[in-house]
């Protein structure tokens, strides 16, 4: 096996085991649906946690049907719990997922944020109370399609995770928060940013613990601010470093202060969310600004690519050449991982449906 997990691409480990992706999708809905989950929620989770091992980001992909498994059982997620949503003006909403999974919450605020936004020029939306909200570039490029740039930030809850060094520091003391924005972009779709401001995703170390794997170097230090590729030893004490330094730092510090200082205190859930929608046909006719776009990125695209790399990419390109490339019917997961969850199944009493 090799032993190394990468930021933003598959987990690379060979040990892996293909499975049909019709099958974990029933197995994963099924045991959302036994842990308390309506139905309609449980296979909409199930689908798009499927669509991001799909695109190639494991770290939000099925390995996820663990930790929201467990957060179901052990009561930090609520099962039954439906996101609300409030109007407090045509373009201002709030999204109270109720401390439910977060998957449908997100996607119920940028779809109601871009429709406004289509109506009023410009929308906001917050989210509060929600679980973990899955892979946000797959709803920030559905809005993209309907016309809408999209800014989406996360954060306020660093007393509960503690993840994240500050610049500088060696101790865990922010969140992931993460930041995605999307934009409708030139003839091959939407671009759409999806970072966290951390080196990697808090999930990837979940991830490369579950498939016995080791971390990229340079993204964590243990807890005497030493490098390490361990995964044991970030939950020892550990932290993830920030994104490019004081770049990452501080918009982590800035995501803090919205999801705390102006959204107020978690209460419930992971952490909370400020949504921006823009209907980019205030400036621009789509034909006009699509054919600007195509320009610009042609012109990056077009560049000579760095020694040891194919070619140049821009963002949301790599996961849209997954999809459109990959076998959709069968997922390749870390044996590991699809071990943990066959077992986590059985545990559950659905062993004799498995076969």
């Amino acid at each position: 096996m090799t032993v190394q997990a990468q930021s933003g691409s598959k987990l690379k480990a060979n040990d892996r085991v293909a499975v049909p992706a019709d099958r974990i999708v029933d197995l994963a809905t099924r045991m959302f649906v036994a842990s308390g989950c309506d139905g309609d929620v449980a296979h909409t989770v199930a689908c798009h946690l499927a669509e991001a091992d799909h695109c190639g980001v494991e770290s939000h992909g099925l390995v996820r049907v663990l930790q929201y498994t467990r957060e179901f059982r052990d009561g930090a997620l609520d099962p039954s719990a439906r996101p609300v949503i409030h109007s407090e003006a045509p373009n201002r909403l709030k999204i109270d997922a109720g401390g439910g999974i977060g998957i449908p919450a997100m996607a119920l605020a940028l779809r109601e944020a871009a429709k406004a936004a289509r109506a009023e020029g410009l929308a906001v939306a917050s989210v509060i109370g929600a679980g973990h909200t899955g892979r946000l570039g797959a709803f920030a490029e559905e809005a993209a399609r309907e016309g809408c740039m999209t800014i989406t930030l996360g954060g306020g809850n660093r007393q509960t995770w503690r993840m994240v060094a500050p610049h500088g520091g060696r101790q865990a003391l922010l969140p992931t928060n993460p930041y995605c924005i999307g934009i409708p972009g030139g003839y091959r779709g939407p671009v759409v940013l999806d970072i966290a401001t951390s080196q990697i995703a808090g999930g990837w170390i979940y991830a490369a613990r579950a498939a016995g794997i080791n971390l990229p170097d340079g993204a964590v230090v243990d807890r005497d601010g030493m490098p390490t590729r361990k995964p044991a030893d970030y939950f020892n004490g550990g932290a993830i470093l920030p994104k490019g330094g004081p770049l990452g730092s501080g918009l982590a510090l800035i995501a803090e202060l919205v999801g705390e200082a102006m959204l107020g205190p978690v209460e419930k859930g992971e952490i909370n969310w400020l949504v921006l929608a823009l209907d980019c046909g205030q400036f621009r006719g789509p034909g006009t600004m699509q054919r600007a776009a195509e320009e610009i990125l042609t012109e990056i695209r077009d560049c000579p690519p760095a020694q040891g790399v194919d070619r140049v990419m821009v963002p949301g390109e790599r996961e849209r050449d997954q999809m459109a490339g990959g076998d959709r019917t069968h997922l390749r997961l870390p044996e590991p991982i699809w071990q943990q969850i066959l077992d986590m199944a059985r545990d559950m009493g659905l062993e004799e449906k498995m076969t």
